[in-house]
């Protein structure tokens, strides 16, 4: 059957499953009291104290058990859905320890960065042991490098960069679930045009596909509860999730190097807060913006939460416009 048929099929199943799930999570979440803390300078979030925080179970275990149950062997797709897990993991202790704290520390940073530095080793030494993968990368609008030794700074820096930031873009309703959906929709159409041009990689960039669709499907699910007033959040338990999905997908198709354009608002997060933070340093206690990351000043200038959501999916898909013509250009241009 058709890599296409697979992608559908992994996606209506997740979703079905995200959609069945939902209920069921938010009220074992209400039952254990896990409500979300909200910090006190974030005034905008006040009313939405006590939200069943770590909802991120509902997109993680459909997609977890979809890649798993449609994944080929150990191809991508279990690959992912096992590093996706294992991340996830780390973003469950972090809101357990917020909850029963009652407040917003979680994982101390030094414990966050050793738990997400030790499963990016594990993936740096798959990706260097995987001959599909190896030390080969695609550059936009050109072609494939060989890094050499290299991959691993870059598939660690991959790793513990990507998920921090996908983690940091999770803080309005339906903020990170919507920017990871149009994530893994223009991930799957570059995967789609890599494997017509490369029929050597056809078969794995298939099976990574059906992972994409795994993710998106649960995302899709998922915002049914998400969505501005959110009646559940995903909490770290998810956003970590997603960071670790989103990084495998670059990293085991070889685009590691189109995570920044087609993962252009985790970016924004990231350089908004460096510069707030670098900048509140440096001149003693001034901002550059209202408060970082961007979509909390945004909402500071009066933007609501839904319009910051439609601003973000509408520069990821141009973002991905972008990114799915450097791959077709770099690709036809190799094959020529």
């Amino acid at each position: 059957m058709s890599a296409l048929y697979w992608w559908v099929i992994a996606l209506a199943v997740s979703f079905a499953l995200s959609v069945a799930l939902g209920p069921i999570v938010i009220k074992a979440a209400a039952r254990l009291k896990a409500g979300q803390p909200i910090l006190h300078y974030v005034e905008e979030h006040s009313a939405k104290a006590g939200t069943p925080t770590m909802g991120g179970w509902i997109f993680i275990l459909p997609c977890a058990v979809t890649a798993l149950a449609f994944g080929k062997g150990w191809g991508f797709a279990r690959v992912a859905a096992i590093a996706t897990l294992a991340y996830a993991v780390i973003g469950f202790l972090d809101d357990l320890l917020k909850i029963k704290r009652h407040d917003n520390q979680g994982l101390r940073p030094y414990q966050k960065i050793i738990s997400q530095l030790g499963i990016a080793a594990v993936l740096c030494w798959y990706a260097w042991r995987n001959p599909t993968i190896s030390t080969l990368v695609f550059v936009p609008f050109w072609g494939t490098v060989d890094v050499g030794y290299w991959i691993f700074p870059l598939v660690a820096f991959v790793y513990i960069a990507g998920t921090n930031a996908v983690n940091l873009t999770d803080g309005l309703d339906g903020l990170a679930a919507n920017t990871t959906a149009v994530y893994m929709a223009g991930a799957s159409v570059m995967l789609g045009i890599l494997a017509a041009f490369t029929p050597a990689m056809a078969d794995l960039l298939g099976d990574l596909n059906v992972f994409c669709a795994s993710v998106l499907g649960g995302l899709l699910g998922f915002l049914l509860f998400n969505t501005s007033p959110a009646k559940v959040f995903m909490g770290d338990t998810g956003s970590m999730a997603l960071g670790g999905a989103v990084c495998c997908v670059a990293v085991f198709s070889r685009l590691t190097f189109y995570l920044p354009l087609l993962g252009i608002m985790y970016v924004v997060s990231c350089i908004t807060v460096i510069v707030q933070v670098g900048y509140f340093k440096l001149s003693h206690g001034k901002r550059v913006f209202l408060m970082a990351p961007l979509h909390h000043h945004l909402q500071r200038k009066g933007m609501s939460e839904a319009k910051v959501c439609a601003l973000y999916v509408a520069l990821t898909c141009l973002a991905a416009a972008v990114a799915v013509a450097g791959v077709y250009w770099g690709v036809n241009g190799m094959a020529k």
